[in-house]
């Protein structure tokens, strides 16, 4: 059925991304602020019991997919009830995960039909991961990776690229793609508060095509998915593929249908809104939440929350760090 949440654009949404925590057993530095962040009291968190029955009522309206995200996912208690429960619903469930539990939860994910899992790996490298998270689980992680992949999951590799930190991997990435089905994407650097965004850091959808020209030649262009948030490429006779998500140079945000749910029950219109809208206070009291929730999708801008020309951190830093959003 086609979505009734329709923004000022004309745009059904039918994509609900839900954080379910701002817990993660990692601390990447372009995710973490430095000083921490102060974490959400338990009372003020969604229960299992309310993202489903909220989740129900975004299906009900014309929500087919929802995808779990955090913090780290994984690590909220109850994850494979819920993740049953949100099944039942008739959605398609997908994942955004860190990869370092993903061993416990693969034969949920066989019995539920979860197949497509996101897991965000920034390097391929063990010391350098180790700097970028500031934890030591990359073995683990590699060998989560490689389950999954032999499993049958459809595996995607979320790399957010820093200048002079993982720039210098972007055809050691690529070459994961040559012999095995694993789609790679390459995520431009983004502002978020606390996380000393500066562009002069970033690594555009250009340059990334560069390098892998300069390597591998002329690459295939893919057509995108309807909403997709990548260009997608492949390199010619590579199994795998890799894709560019270029919010900074070059922004996706015309055909999107993508609703955002933070772990306290606050539905965001876009990644970078800095404006959010209580949905679980109404619910705990009895309120229905279906007009609310198509009231606020008139409010979302065209394009980055209304940064169309450029990027104003007087306009990100008013909003959560990347953790408390949801990845």
């Amino acid at each position: 059925m086609e979505s009734k949440i329709i923004d000022t654009f004309g745009r059904p949404h039918s994509y609900l991304r839900i954080s379910l925590t701002d817990r993660c057993n990692l601390r990447c530095f372009y995710c973490m602020p430095e000083e921490g962040i102060e974490l959400m009291e338990k009372p003020s968190i969604m229960t299992l019991e309310e993202i489903i029955r909220i989740s129900k009522t975004f299906v009900d309206l014309g929500v087919d997919t929802i995808r779990l995200t955090g913090g780290e996912p994984l690590v909220r208690k109850g994850f494979d009830f819920l993740a049953r429960e949100l099944t039942n619903l008739g959605v398609a469930l997908k994942l955004t995960t860190n990869g370092i539990l993903l061993d416990q939860h693969y034969d949920l994910f066989e019995e539920i039909g979860l197949n497509k899992i996101n897991i965000s790996l920034d390097t391929l490298d063990k010391a350098k991961n180790a700097f970028i998270t500031k934890r030591d689980y990359y073995d683990r992680i590699m060998k989560n990776i490689r389950e999954g992949i032999a499993k049958g999951f459809q595996i995607k590799l979320n790399v957010v690229l820093i200048k002079d930190v993982n720039d210098k991997e972007i055809n050691d990435f690529i070459a994961l793609t040559k012999d095995q089905n694993i789609d790679v994407k390459f995520i431009e650097f983004m502002p978020f508060k606390g996380n000393k965004w500066d562009w002069s850091k970033g690594v555009s959808e250009a340059e990334i095509l560069n390098i892998v020209r300069a390597k591998y030649g002329e690459v295939k262009t893919l057509k995108n998915p309807k909403h997709s948030t990548s260009n997608n490429f492949q390199v010619q006779g590579h199994q795998g593929s890799f894709g560019i998500i270029s919010t900074i140079t070059n922004p996706f945000c015309a055909d999107c249908n993508r609703i955002r749910l933070t772990a306290d029950g606050k539905m965001m219109n876009c990644l970078f809104a800095n404006s959010e809208i209580d949905l679980l206070s109404p619910h705990r009291n009895g309120e229905t939440i279906d007009q609310l929730i198509l009231n606020t999708i008139k409010q979302k801008k065209y394009s980055r929350d209304g940064m169309e020309l450029k990027m104003d951190a007087n306009h990100y830093e008013k909003n959560r760090s990347m953790i408390s959003i949801g990845g």
